[in-house]
């Protein structure tokens, strides 16, 4: 049995090492206060960053202090901060930037999401 379709394999010569980018993104405001969190905790090399099933729209992020990387994290460096992404969040996460923002009111991280469908009405939680 014959089949219709063909393929040709062709060599390209690599002009170079494409750079990977960051599974996420840290803003100068973000990565200054992972610092600061972390000078405060030395038993701990960075903060874990994951995702878990709850909230009325599926899914809340979550952030612990880590004492390493985990087998399967993805560690990101940026201005001093480290950040190790759970390897079950890592596909959620993909490109995403992650801020910090403080007001009057409050203080908390904010993750820009682009792989976000949906959010609950408080933005405790989202949909993929």
């Amino acid at each position: 049995m014959s089949s219709a379709l063909k393929a040709t394999v062709k060599a390209v010569k690599r002009k170079g090492v494409i750079p990977r980018r960051a599974a996420i993104v840290l803003t100068q405001a973000a990565a200054g206060k992972v610092c600061s969190l972390l000078r405060g905790q030395p038993d701990a090399s960075g903060l874990r960053i994951g995702v878990r099933a709850r909230g009325c729209n599926g899914l809340s992020y979550t952030i612990d202090y880590a004492n390493g990387k985990g087998k399967f994290d993805e560690e990101v460096n940026q201005d001093g901060a480290r950040v190790f992404i759970d390897s079950k969040a890592q596909l959620t996460l993909l490109g995403t930037e992650m801020d910090y923002v403080s007001n009057k009111l409050s203080s908390e991280f904010v993750f820009n999401n682009p792989n976000v469908k949906g959010t609950c009405g408080c933005g405790e939680s989202f949909t993929i």
